[in-house]
């Protein structure tokens, strides 16, 4: 499984959204620019996850976007799906209890099952207020370290946010 531009993309805007949350509505400009995202490609993405029930919009002066539940109630899990949609690394009707010609003869299907599985529980086992406090010790320690560039803690943001699913089993 790959996750697209949509998954990733997806996934910093929230957490930017729940990380600048207590500031009010959040504006996709202000989303992008801190991103380096394209506003509309962002706003394609906003209006997914509203649709899935994760973010409402504010209207009028000082609109924009907020969650709409508490970034401890929103699993990276949730947000991926909602995005991606399917988040199964293999398709395979003998699990999903579809017919299969082969499903009673089939060992395969409990590899698929145990990978689908896994990947399952990795992406829901984080949270989104668990990566907004990961995000918030990074800022503070890039503030200590002033001398870092932009795209070098940005890696290293996205580098502890892989290492926190895989250690969560993935």
């Amino acid at each position: 499984m790959k996750l697209s531009t949509r998954g990733r993309y997806g996934l910093r805007a929230l957490i930017d959204l729940a990380s600048h949350e207590d500031e009010g509505a959040v504006s996709t400009q202000s989303i992008a620019q801190r991103q380096n995202i394209s506003e509309s490609y962002l706003e394609q993405l906003i209006r997914m996850l509203k649709k899935g029930g994760l973010v409402l919009s504010v209207r009028g002066a000082g609109g924009g976007y907020r969650l709409a539940k508490r970034a401890s109630e929103i699993s990276v899990g949730d947000i991926l799906r909602c995005l991606e949609g399917s988040l199964d690394a293999v398709e395979c009707p003998a699990i999903e209890g579809s017919d299969c010609d082969s499903a009673n003869a089939c060992v395969s299907k409990f590899v698929w099952k145990r990978i689908n599985d896994a990947i399952a529980q990795a992406v829901d086992s984080v949270w989104l207020s668990e990566l907004v406090e990961e995000s918030h010790k990074l800022q503070t320690a890039q503030k200590e370290n002033k001398g870092n560039s932009a795209a070098r803690d940005s890696d290293e943001i996205n580098a502890r946010i892989i290492r926190e699913i895989q250690n969560r089993g993935l």
